[in-house]
């Protein structure tokens, strides 16, 4: 078995295709006339820096929980964590897909949703066309078939939600930002 390294062969100027360059894989070059090549065995100089990088990039490794373990500041976690999970249907604070079921103050309160604790409610478990996003949420038909938050993660999106809407939506800032 050969692999493609090509090289010339020393003091040859005009050979045939087959004379002029070797291809060899995972093996040895062997002498040739004055030139000498080292040994080159790819596979083994290649293997170790190759099995970091897969290991160290690979999310099999320590795959997250949930959306919320893939951020780090407590601060912006809420927005993040809108932005990963709500924005699709809640962008800027409305609903694509229930006009009346927006986010804003004036619509929370009116669904009796305008608390903290409301929030984390209709967030966990679902309400009409929302899904739930908990990670215990039942009937499964409410819930999310998509990735599940913790409990701590739908706290900190009611915070933001209701510090959002107290504010009217103003710009959703993150960390990338």
């Amino acid at each position: 078995m050969t692999v493609a390294s090509m090289t010339p062969i020393c003091g040859s100027s005009v050979t045939s295709l087959s004379n002029q360059k070797r291809v060899k894989i995972l093996g040895t070059y062997e002498q040739f006339g004055k030139c000498e090549k080292e040994e080159v065995n790819l596979l083994k100089f290649m293997a170790p820096p190759l099995m970091a990088a897969v290991i160290a990039l690979s999310p099999i490794c320590n795959p997250p929980v949930s959306l919320g373990q893939t951020m780090d500041a407590q601060p912006h976690r809420g927005a993040t964590l809108f932005r990963r999970a709500c924005i699709g249907c809640h962008d800027l604070g409305g609903n694509i897909i229930q006009p009346g079921a927006t986010l804003f103050l004036k619509d929370l309160q009116r669904n009796g949703v305008d608390t903290e604790e409301e929030i984390y409610q209709v967030t966990y478990y679902g309400k009409g066309r929302m899904p739930g996003f908990g990670v215990n949420c039942t009937p499964r038909g409410q819930c999310t078939f998509g990735p599940r938050l913790q409990e701590d993660e739908i706290k900190s999106l009611a915070e933001f939600v209701k510090s959002q809407a107290d504010q009217g939506w103003p710009k959703i800032e993150t960390e990338g930002d």
